[in-house]
């Protein structure tokens, strides 16, 4: 009888700590996240729930109409416009690369990349972060001329490299259609967001950088987070495919906790699963990163999904509690899971001690 008693009180602390999440997430639970998110390098802080803004604080001089780099937050609309292109039959993301990048069809270490690898960062080529600045006149043809280092799928390799390969793949096949990845994504996913002009970080030849270079305001980047918690709607409108779209949340087996340009949460309930800080963790050799029973925040939902952005630019989105997170910030010692915790009003003595008696660490 013990033994049912302690398994009725553990599945009664699971289920409160379930329960109460959406319940603890108010004003005050963000006021406490704006402090920390401030007092460590923190620029802004916007918060949607049920479609109705419930939080918006700026700080350390920065305003509500201030633009801000989202760094490789700029991924995820590069991903979206992928997805918008395989609706629009531009593309199918699960056909090899060769039949594009020509050059390739007599190459054995890529003729069996897809353009879903590419994405994934799983094409077995290399970062090659030189890409970043402005020294490559022509970033695409460096890029596919780049070898493949390891077979697809075995490893991820996080980087400008593989977009930018992605980004010669869509800039011929718009060809026909008079168009360049600029116009495209502008045309399909930008400008229906409300967005308007971005830095596209345009080499010599005019390629955009895919990686990295956008700078939003933070309502324009919760734009996005709106379209994905809608499943592709924005405004009443389709913009894309719910089906396609979630495409981009799933993991691969060389990183469960990356899809296609965002990161999941998806192992959180796993046992002894660690909380990892993304960007250290991409500071590491790719040979030495581990990707493995890894989560942003052990207390945060399994169906978290975040765009991640150097100097802890983040936006999450939580479909199951119907919540936008944006924050925006410099450089400073942020911690995805303290901050995640305190908005989500986990970080309370009540939650410590349900937390023990399901752990059966000390809280």
């Amino acid at each position: 009888m013990k033994v049912i008693a302690c398994w009725c009180f553990i599945f009664a602390a699971l289920g409160f700590l379930q329960q109460s999440a959406l319940a603890d997430t108010s004003t005050a639970s963000c006021k406490v996240a704006q402090r920390y998110s401030a007092a460590h390098g923190g620029l802004s802080l916007l918060v949607m729930r049920d479609d109705q803004i419930l939080y918006e604080a700026y700080s350390n001089g920065y305003g509500a109409d201030r633009v801000a780099s989202i760094f490789s937050g700029t991924k995820g609309f590069w991903c979206m416009a992928a997805v918008a292109a395989e609706q629009d039959g531009i593309l199918d993301l699960d056909e090899p690369v060769k039949n594009t990048i020509t050059e390739w069809q007599d190459k054995p270490d890529k003729g069996n990349l897809r353009i879903r690898d590419l994405l994934q960062f799983t094409a077995g080529i290399e970062p090659a972060f030189s890409l970043h600045g402005k020294t490559i006149p022509d970033r695409n043809g460096y890029s596919i001329r780049r070898q493949a280092v390891r077979r697809p799928g075995e490893s991820f390799m996080y980087g400008p490299c593989q977009l930018q390969i992605f980004s010669e793949v869509l800039r011929r096949r718009l060809l026909p259609r008079h168009l360049t990845p600029q116009a495209y994504l502008t045309r399909r996913i930008l400008r229906p967001l409300g967005i308007g002009e971005v830095d596209f970080r345009e080499d010599s030849r005019g390629n955009p950088l895919l990686a990295s270079g956008f700078k939003l305001t933070s309502r324009q980047w919760l734009a996005l987070g709106i379209l994905i918690l809608h499943k592709g709607n924005y405004g009443h409108r389709q913009i894309v495919s719910s089906d396609l779209i979630g495409e981009c949340f799933r993991g691969t087996r060389a990183n469960p906790m990356f899809g296609m340009g965002f990161w999941l949460n998806r192992t959180a309930n796993d046992p002894f699963v660690r909380e990892v800080d993304v960007e250290k963790m991409l500071d590491i050799p790719w040979e030495r990163q581990d990707w493995h029973h890894d989560c942003l925040c052990r207390e945060a939902p399994r169906d978290l999904i975040a765009a991640i952005g150097s100097h802890y630019e983040r936006l999450f989105i939580v479909p199951s509690m119907n919540l936008i997170i944006v924050r925006q910030g410099r450089e400073a010692n942020f911690s995805d899971s303290r901050f995640l915790r305190l908005i989500l009003g986990e970080d309370q003595p009540h939650r410590a001690l349900a937390h023990s008696a399901l752990t059966g660490s000390p809280s």
